[in-house]
């Protein structure tokens, strides 16, 4: 990973930074993919809201990208136990974001990872993560190992979208897998 670039813990102050991050990487991402309507009305105010909100849910939490030379969050990964009912305990990626700027560089890896080790302290052996199936970094996970194991609609905006559910099954083949391989 880039040296350039620190991950940590999320802390409360760093919601706003969190929703500003969230609306720049989805206008960047999706725009042309999902309605501009509903792009243009994302607002980095309600999306720290949202976030500020998970913080309070149990064994909900953030890590964040920091850029060691400016302090600037640069990405977040937002994660917790999986909310769908499981027999045993499964971790779940509910947002993975890293700007345009400084993706290709490891730092999504890093936070994939560094959920990876906090799911392991935990208890969980399985992470899964919900992507839009028209998101052309989806292909991130699998490079990473993750395999697609279900399929689903969410709605945003009022139009309905396919995504695509991928699962790590060993924990620690993620954590020990090769940063230059993905």
């Amino acid at each position: 990973m880039d040296h350039a670039i620190e991950i940590r813990p999320g802390r409360t102050a760093d919601v706003f930074a969190i929703g500003r991050v969230l609306v720049e990487t989805w206008r960047a991402t999706f725009r042309g993919l999902l309605d501009d309507a509903f792009l243009q009305g994302m607002s980095p105010a309600e999306q720290a809201v949202r976030h500020m909100g998970r913080r309070n849910a149990v064994g909900v939490g953030h890590f964040v990208a920091i850029e060691r030379k400016t302090g600037n969050l640069v990405g977040f990964v937002n994660y917790g136990p999986a909310r769908y009912a499981t027999p045993t305990p499964v971790g779940e990626i509910y947002a993975l974001y890293v700007l345009p700027a400084y993706q290709g560089r490891g730092v999504g890896v890093e936070l994939v990872r560094s959920v990876a080790r906090y799911m392991v302290e935990g208890g969980a052996m399985t992470l899964c993560a919900w992507v839009l199936a028209t998101n052309p970094n989806r292909l991130f996970y699998e490079r990473l190992g993750a395999s697609a194991v279900e399929t689903g609609t969410i709605t945003l905006g009022g139009h309905r979208y396919e995504q695509v559910a991928y699962a790590w099954r060993d924990l620690h083949i993620l954590i020990a897998r090769d940063a230059g391989a993905a």
